[in-house]
């Protein structure tokens, strides 16, 4: 089997996008749409693979910063051509050439491993059906349904008009061959550019033979050329994620509701209610149950847990059996172990809360060391920033904390402790007392027991 190489024509500016941005780094599925290009790339292992750039240059290289890729610079935009052209002193010897278009973020890598396996003496072209071809490239065929040239739209003939055989811009051939083609394109069309497609027509003329393989998924090789496109385009690769999901056996209450803006992976009997967002890394555990309209991004919850409608979790860890909002937010840093609890309007940030613990109710929680089965009464704050810096609050295991409670850090509440409702608590409470804090006095009784649950 030849080496592969891989040319992506990512140059174009994308006038009909509207946008400062470089066309090839809008986003489908929150990554770059030449992002997928790659990854599609990737999947085949070729032994390099080359992009042309061209409008917003350094731009376009920053955001694949570290890749191993070799980038060529099309200074002038004359055609794919003319972009082709430019990657030739990167083509290795002897290997077989893929060309892929840098705006098409749903290719398949099946269908490139189709053109790679019929490439070996000819040139092999991917086509689709297209019903409206207006302004695609025409497959002309002889008698004997054999290719023999394609025809850009400005230059065809009204018959040729007909034809609804219409060329992706994707095909492969051997490098020996490629290489002679190229030195013959020439400008002479309408456009005045220089069209990679004429090469069809020079392997005509050589004897090679040209192989089209139509591809019935007309998406996979549709470009982005407008912020319509981009829409659609969008809505189409989350339509087939929530199908990869339901195939996994995960349950989807609506799957045109899910929008997945990174990767998300689930266990067994997950399920999944309407208007979600997952962006990042994503992962939950077997029987996690996601309510509607939650956003998720980067966080690992384990199995079992609950996250109740309108909650919001960013950069968290969660662990088994949690019940989480709704309308919580969990903030960056934070950590919850197995069996906590986070209920509604309740915002943390930044906080490890250790096994059976509770925050029920309308609190912040910065900052802070929480450990096992420790109450959080509602309405209670970790005031954690004097204006200038950030101090931590410490609150060790089977701490009871009182309504309306404002712990002004650093502060530790050692174990066992009893905190009064309504309480500002600006130093350390013993372990095992009741503190509390009315005006300017702070006072902690010792021998306090606090009270039991009457039996019923």
């Amino acid at each position: 089997m030849p080496k592969l190489n891989i040319v992506i024509l990512a140059a174009g500016k994308g006038t009909r996008m509207h946008s400062d941005l470089p066309k090839v780094l809008h986003e489908v599925g929150a990554k770059p749409i030449l992002g997928h290009v790659l990854a599609a790339a990737k999947a085949l292992q070729p032994s390099k693979i080359i992009v042309v750039y061209g409008y917003g240059g350094e731009t376009v290289k920053a955001q694949f910063e570290g890749e191993p890729l070799v980038w060529v610079r099309q200074a002038e935009q004359l055609g794919t051509g003319h972009a082709v052209q430019q990657a030739l002193p990167h083509l290795e010897e002897g290997a077989t050439t893929l060309i892929l278009l840098g705006d098409v973020p749903l290719v398949a890598s099946q269908d490139c491993e189709k053109l790679i396996t019929k490439a070996a003496d000819t040139l092999a072209i991917l086509s689709f059906i297209k019903a409206d071809p207006s302004g695609y490239g025409r497959i002309v065929r002889d008698g004997k349904a054999d290719v023999t040239a394609i025809v850009e739209h400005k230059d065809a003939t009204e018959a040729q008009r007909q034809i609804n055989e219409v060329n992706t811009g994707m095909m492969a051939m051997p490098n020996s061959l490629l290489v002679q083609w190229l030195a013959k394109l020439s400008n002479n069309n309408a456009q005045g550019e220089y069209y990679l497609t004429d090469i069809v027509a020079m392997a005509v003329q050589q004897g090679v033979a040209v192989v089209a393989e139509i591809t019935e998924d007309e998406w996979s090789v549709t470009g982005i050329n407008a912020k319509s496109d981009l829409a659609q385009i969008e809505r189409v690769y989350q339509q087939r994620y929530a199908q990869q999901l339901l195939q996994q056996g995960v349950t989807l209450k609506d799957p045109n509701r899910i929008d997945v803006r990174g990767d998300l992976q689930c266990g067994r009997d997950v399920q999944i209610d309407v208007n979600c967002l997952f962006e990042g890394q994503v992962v939950l555990g077997d029987r996690v149950k996601i309510a509607p309209n939650c956003v998720i991004k980067n966080a690992v919850i384990a199995a079992g847990t609950q996250i109740a409608a309108y909650t919001h979790i960013d950069d968290a860890q969660i662990g088994e059996e949690a019940r989480l909002g709704p309308f919580a937010r969990i903030r960056p840093g934070t950590t919850l172990a197995d069996h906590t609890h986070v209920g509604n309007f309740v915002e943390l940030k930044n906080a490890q809360v250790d096994s059976a613990s509770k925050i029920n109710h309308l609190s912040y929680v910065g900052d802070a060391t929480v450990g096992k089965n420790v109450n959080v009464g509602a309405g209670t704050i970790t005031c954690n920033y004097d204006g200038a810096n950030k101090f931590r609050t410490i609150i060790e295991d089977d701490v009871f904390i009182g309504s309306d409670t404002q712990l002004v850090a650093p502060v530790t509440l050692a174990k066992g402790a009893t905190i009064a409702a309504g309480s500002t608590i600006t130093k350390d409470a013993p372990a095992g007392q009741l503190t509390f804090c009315r005006a300017k006095d702070q006072k902690s009784i010792a021998g306090w027991k606090r009270p039991v649950k009457i039996k019923k």
